[in-house]
Parts: structure tokens; sequence; C-alpha cells
């Protein structure tokens, strides 16, 4: 059995169209046919409990708190580019939690691989915070900084470190911080949400001091096997299908790894001595190394908490896809989840550089 490590490699194999609903009809009367009457009892039991999220206390206007309602599920309006395809209440905040703790495990318990001067990093950015929860982690390991976090939902804890503050921003559209305002500017899966990634490194640039450094840390939704277990057509193939397919209809890149957009615009924008690290992450347990199946199955978790979510937006912007289509393919996702016979892993890349020490004011 083959052990995610890390990799150079680029390839995304995401070619191939997306199978019709009627598929996983098919495949879930199929499965029925099969397995016990119970095989789905336990398709929603996350193994967690669900954990409450408070709104952010800083002054927010009312219009920032208009969400759209699909489905029953709440997700970031749309306002200016700031179209976001996953939803923002409580379960998906979990599921957020959970990828953040899974994060911080592949990186070896850090928050960060950019060698950060601790005495020289005093104004910190957390583009696209979300929960916010590495802003508060990393707002408590680095006590003397500044850290500042940003999103376009105010989904964040009320109760922070004294050193951190939240305030809602639109990465797509002009910043509004100033000229080498920031020591690190710091991003993750920030994928589907841009729209223009030269824009976003030219902006992270100005905004970065002199000295300074970014970070971006994006994975890529479809899922690999190095053994042949993944098989074409299942549930775990089709995966990252939904969401290229939905970024086309968005007109959005959804991940940057294949075309390597985080490196070549960082470069682009200025910044020097780029750093790269791909890595292949597990999904579920089946890594015979102890921190790859934690890890793994930590992903598993983050995706059963919420699946329908995850995927009913991008869904919903292809053609026959119905709540009820939605479900079936999310029990067909679980039961091979469960039976654990495919050893699936994802790509994820974090990119780091520094801007010059000479750089000038624009």
């Amino acid at each position: 059995m083959a052990s995610p490590e890390s990799t150079e490699s680029g390839g995304d194999g995401h070619d191939g169209g997306l199978h019709a609903p009627s598929h996983w009809a098919a495949a879930a009367a199929a499965a029925e046919a099969a397995e016990t009457a119970d095989a789905d009892a336990d398709a929603n039991d996350s193994g967690l409990d669900s954990a409450s999220t408070t709104t952010s206390s800083a002054s927010i206007s009312s219009s920032i708190l208009e969400y759209r309602i699909i489905h029953g599920r709440t997700y970031h309006a749309d306002r200016g580019g700031a179209q976001y395809w996953a939803s923002n209440d409580d379960q998906a905040n979990e599921t957020l939690d959970l990828i953040h703790h899974a994060s911080t495990l592949s990186l070896g318990d850090k928050l960060h691989l950019a060698p950060l001067d601790r005495p020289r990093t005093r104004r910190v950015l957390d583009l696209g915070t979300g929960t916010g929860i590495w802003a508060v982690d990393f707002a408590d390991e680095f006590p003397a900084a500044e850290v500042t976090g940003t999103d376009i939902s105010p989904i964040q804890p009320s109760w922070v470190p004294p050193n951190l503050k939240f305030e809602m921003e639109d990465f797509t559209q002009a910043w509004t911080f100033r000229e080498d305002e920031f020591d690190y500017v710091h991003m993750r899966y920030l994928y589907g949400s841009v729209t223009d990634w030269a824009g976003l490194f030219r902006q992270a640039y100005r905004a970065c001091a002199p000295g300074g450094w970014v970070e971006s840390y994006e994975g890529s939704p479809t899922l690999l096997s190095d053994d042949g277990t993944l098989e074409e057509g299942s549930a775990m193939a089709e995966w990252g299908k939904f969401f290229y397919e939905g970024a086309r209809k968005l007109g959005r890149v959804f991940s940057p790894l294949p075309d390597h957009l985080q490196e070549r615009y960082m470069e682009e924008a200025g910044f020097v001595d780029v750093q790269v690290s791909t890595m292949k992450v597990p999904v579920g347990d089946w890594a015979k190394n102890p921190r790859l199946k934690e890890i793994g199955r930590f992903i598993q978790l983050s995706v059963e908490t919420d699946l329908e979510g995850i995927v009913q937006f991008m869904a919903g912007l292809l053609e026959g896809w119905s709540p009820e289509d939605i479900m079936l393919y999310g029990a067909q996702l679980r039961r091979e989840f469960r039976a654990k016979k495919t050893h699936a892993y994802y790509l994820q890349r974090v990119v780091w550089a520094q801007k010059p020490e000479t750089a000038s004011k624009s």
C-alpha cells in the first residue's frame, strides 16, 4: 500500500465529465441490494458534538448579516465579487475547524512554514479567516503581534486574544489596508472564491512590508490514488468534478494547483525566495503512518460532517441536481469512505515568499 508523502506533482486528474444525477440513484439501489438495511443508519453521525459559533461583536452593518438561503442552509450573500461556494452556518463552521486541525497536523503541528522572525512579526493579516481559528491560534503563539482576520461573513468568535481583531473585507475588491502595513500575510483555502489570482498577489505585495512574508495554502478537490483503488465512476472519483464543473459556471479557477498559480503570480508580483511544499493528504485512515492516519481520519470527518452543505451550492449550478440527488450521492460517498477499500488522497500546496528588503513604494 502506498503512503502519501511530499510530492512536486502538479497533476490534478480532473478530466472527464460529471455523471448525471440518475447515476447515483442507480448506485444507491445497487448498494442497498447488496448491504444490510441499516448500512446507512449512521450516515449523519459526525463523531463530534456540533459547536456553536457566535458572531463577532465588532460593529458590522446589518447588510453584511444578510445571507442567501439554499435548501435550508445559509451561504454568504453576493456582494461585489464575494460570491462563495461554501455554507457559513454552524455545521459548516465545524467542518472548517476540523480542516484547520488536519491542516496543522499536516504541517507538523505548525501554523506556518514561512521563516518568520518573531521580533519583526508585528502586524499580521489572515485573509479569508473563516471561523478565525487560525488567527486565534497565531495570536496566542505571537502575543506581541497585532493580528487582523478578514472575511465576508461575521462568523468569528467574540472571545479572542487581545491582540486579535476581525474585520469584514472582500479581498476580491481593492484592499483598504495601507501600503507596507503587514509583516506577514497569510491566506488559506481561498479556492473557488478568487476571481483574479494575479491581482490577489499584487495586492498582497502592496500590503506586505519590505522583508515581510506572504504564505498561501491551497488544495485540490480531486481525489487520487497510487495503487488503482480509486475506481472511475465511484463517488470518490466524482468528488472533485462537482467543484471544477461548478467553477466553470462561476467563471473561476477552482484550484490553483494544476497551473502553479500561487508561485507564478507571487513571482510576477515581485516576491522573491519563493518556496513550495506539495503534499499528499490521505482521506480516511488507510495510511500506515500514524500521523497520516490521524490526518486522514480528520479529513474524512470534516467531509462527512457537512457533505451535503459542501456539495449543494456547486451542484445547484449544474443542470438536473435536486436536493434528493445530492443526498443519494452523499450516501454513496459515505459508503465508500467507510468501506476503507480506496486509498485516496488529495494534493495540498503551501507556497511562501518574501517581499525584498529593498522594495520601494509603488
